[in-house]
């Protein structure tokens, strides 16, 4: 685990963004720790489960779109690690992100509302601002798992889109199996492309 000093030197060795690779949108996945990011980043990279191991600091792959709008579509998913002290290396990650996953264990009720906390933090900086958000609820094959409504109410949804400021999505999914997450994709997908419409139609505007 990182301490604080270490964490503020990667911040700052990382510089104001991340490096871009032309045509592909980047996305950062994020979430608590234990909540399934990396097991979501591996589904849509290989379509197979790929056991993990607690990520301490992040893993990028590009993954392509296999469904509906997002079809052929490539993405750079940078998966950061969840753990507390790794956490404010989160908006390094948002600063260049065209959207944010935020995977939660809908099924640990015990922390949804740290995961609210911390979704709502990273949200609200101004790295972050404007940007799409979908949180996966993740888990959806264990017992008490939350379903779409359940998780989109204790995430505080409503409260990062006041006034259509920002597009925020639930999608139900299972990673071990990959129920969901081809959908969740082309979801994030049309919330990226709705969001870059608006942001050119407001410069229009302006001009």
């Amino acid at each position: 685990m990182f301490s604080g000093t270490v964490v503020n030197t990667l911040l700052v060795e990382m510089g104001n963004s991340l490096p871009r690779l032309e045509g592909a949108m980047q996305v950062a996945v994020l979430g608590l720790d234990g909540a399934g990011k990396s097991t979501v980043l591996y589904r849509l990279k290989f379509d197979d489960y790929i056991s993990t191991v607690p990520t301490i600091g992040f893993n990028c792959e590009r993954v392509r779109g296999t469904f509906g709008n997002s079809r052929g579509v490539q993405f750079v998913m940078w998966d950061v690690g969840g753990q507390d002290r790794v956490r404010p290396l989160w908006r390094a990650y948002t600063r260049s992100a065209d959207g944010i996953i935020f995977v939660i264990d809908s099924a640990d009720v015990e922390r949804l509302e740290e995961a609210r906390v911390e979704l709502s933090r990273t949200a609200k900086t101004p790295e972050a601002a404007g940007v799409p958000v979908l949180v996966i609820a993740n888990k959806q094959d264990l017992p008490g798992a939350r379903g779409p409504g359940d998780v989109e109410r204790a995430m505080g949804l409503s409260e990062l889109s006041v006034g259509g400021s920002r597009l925020c999505g639930v999608a139900s999914a299972c990673a071990i199996t990959g129920e969901g997450l081809d959908v969740a994709l082309d979801q994030l997908y049309n919330m990226i492309t709705h969001h870059r419409k608006t942001v050119k139609q407001h410069v229009k505007k302006r001009h």
